[in-house]
């Protein structure tokens, strides 16, 4: 082992001991752990506890920038399990009283010393967001106030997980050790006595990042963003620098939260790479983003902050501009409904460019939705998405303006013929998502664009019955069995419903159904195509070939499908 790189394995109760002041530096991801992973750490200790209280358990290992002899100690890596044990620790303190109390509080904060110098001060000081709100009502034990909070009302994720895992852990410390002041006793001198983590020292920034970009955490497995970020902010030398890069990343993080901001690296990898990950986005992204040398003032700057503020834009639909911010959020609404995200590296790097060019924003979206909508509907699979959006992407690396736009956005004359192949054929047979998608897009091109829809309460019915009775009103307009399965499927035969009714509602006559089935509460449909079709008196074979027709007709019309168009 280096000279300047020293490990050893020590008892909480010495990890938690004047030897050490833990401090989570700014440039750290949040407090990460959910309940999830403090669950999974409670009952394994607890497990422990019961059934081996005679040995060793080992929680894995820190991390630290720290000189020899000093206690101050940078977190580098493992600050969920500090944290989340530093709670446990509370919880427990909390359940007891007086000397008990105060004594179990000493590997919570250090009570100070003036004799060997020592401040009073936590043990854990947490990063500076949410320093004063841990210390407050964590390392204070002010829980009932905390569980008191509303969870709508705290400021960030790593709030909300503190929150969760204090009332999680005080549950569980409830429920397994009840009110047995004896059993809480115990069980926390097995915490500190019998439970190891192994401290891996270095007074080197350099040595801690790289050792920090190996490891594996216990229970949260480290991002690729978070290695990214050491890597990147790690090579700053001046601590000002630092801080600043630090607090820019941050902002990005808590704006996109933590899982979208996660992909935003796939997506700028993507932009990049144009191709389909083969390895581990951390590779891929050091081989296709950072191996051009880019520093982290520019991978913050020219990189990272400009992709974030299209994320945004792309998946919130909130454009602002002077014109045309009405038609370009009403296309990513609908983008947003398709069940893939292959789409949003081509919309960022596109918003990134020209979110100053209103005009020409809504012609690439209105052509980006259709291009989406195409594959969506056509059943195109993700190696087909990718090289097809690729197209696009290394279009938008070339010259193009308002004036001489890109043509690969536009569906090509063989794209626009599979696309109304498929309108014409058995909708009802595609995927839920597909031909929710598809009839929910045609109500919107009927009613104008004007309709809102929600996804969750919708079912897609048949107007004629897929099941005939054979004394039924049905059977005398539909007798022959083959036309009735030619059109039961079709586009023609099909509408939207806000929810399920009474199946048996299904095979009524045609005016009963209307009336029992089709209307709402309120004596209307929430859809312009359902609407169409209580207006009509009856339901036989000739009415269906022209309504196909017409409907193919306002699907082709708007989404442009016929050459040349």
């Amino acid at each position: 082992m280096s000279k300047n790189l020293s490990g050893a394995d020590y008892p909480l109760s010495k990890i938690f001991s004047s030897d050490f002041e833990y401090v989570i530096p700014p440039y750290q991801r949040p407090y990460a752990w959910t309940t999830d992973q403090t669950s999974e750490l409670f009952e394994d200790l607890h497990s422990f506890y019961q059934y081996e209280p005679d040995e060793e358990y080992f929680l894995g290992s820190i991390v630290l920038i720290k000189e020899e002899n000093k206690p101050h100690a940078e977190v580098i890596d493992g600050q969920q399990r500090l944290t989340t044990l530093t709670i446990l620790l509370a919880v427990l303190s909390n359940k007891l009283q007086g000397d008990d109390r105060k004594a179990l509080l000493q590997y919570i904060l250090e009570p100070g010393n003036k004799f060997e110098g020592l401040e009073s001060k936590p043990r854990l000081t947490v990063r500076s967001r949410d320093r004063d709100f841990f210390a407050s009502y964590v390392q204070g034990l002010k829980f009932d106030e905390l569980f008191a909070m509303d969870e709508k009302a705290l400021e960030n994720e790593s709030r909300l997980n503190i929150k969760r895992n204090s009332q999680l852990l005080d549950k569980y410390v409830s429920e397994k050790l009840g009110d047995d002041v004896e059993q809480i006793e115990s069980f926390t001198a097995f915490l500190l006595r019998k439970c190891y983590l192994v401290a891996v020292s270095t007074p080197n920034q350099k040595s801690a990042f790289r050792i920090f970009s190996v490891m594996n955490s216990r229970g949260l497995d480290l991002q690729p963003t978070d290695i990214i970020k050491a890597d990147t902010i790690g090579m700053v030398e001046l601590d000002a620098q630092r801080e600043k890069y630090n607090e820019r990343w941050e902002e990005m993080e808590v704006e996109l939260g933590r899982s979208r901001f996660n992909d935003l690296f796939s997506y700028t990898r993507m932009i990049h790479a144009k191709e389909k990950a083969k390895r581990s986005l951390l590779e891929e992204f050091r081989e296709h983003v950072l191996s051009k040398g880019i520093g982290p003032e520019d991978l913050i700057s020219a990189v990272l902050e400009p992709y974030a503020e299209a994320l945004l834009i792309a998946k919130n639909s909130n454009y602002v501009a002077v014109a045309h911010a009405e038609e370009v959020n009403r296309y990513l609404k609908w983008l947003n409904r398709i069940d893939n995200s292959d789409w949003v590296p081509t919309a960022i790097e596109f918003i990134k460019n020209n979110k100053d060019k209103p005009e020409y924003m809504a012609w690439f979206f209105e052509r980006l939705e259709r291009l989406a909508a195409f594959m969506h509907i056509c059943a195109y699979n993700i190696n087909q998405r990718i090289e097809r959006y690729n197209k696009v992407l290394s279009a938008l690396e070339n010259g193009h303006s308002p004036t001489d736009p890109i043509n690969e956005v536009e569906l090509t004359d063989d794209e626009k013929y599979k696309m109304l192949k498929v309108l014409d054929g058995d909708i009802y047979e595609l995927t839920s998502r597909r031909r929710n998608y598809l009839i929910l897009r045609l109500d919107a091109f009927i009613s104008d664009g004007e309709a809102t829809y929600d996804p969750t309460i919708l079912t897609i019915e048949h107007v004629l019955p897929q099941t005939v009775d054979k004394e039924s009103e049905w059977a005398q307009w539909w007798p022959v069995a083959e036309e009735r399965k030619i059109w039961v499927h079709r586009l023609a035969n099909l509408v939207p419903l806000n929810k399920r009714r009474n199946s048996s509602a299904r095979n009524f006559d045609f005016d009963k159904k209307k009336n029992a089935y089709f209307l709402g509460r309120k004596g209307v449909s929430s859809y312009a195509l359902t609407t169409q079709v209580i207006g009509y008196t009856q339901w036989k074979p000739e009415d269906l070939p022209k309504r196909q027709m017409e409907l193919i007709d306002i699907l082709a019309e708007n989404w442009r499908l016929k050459p040349d168009a």
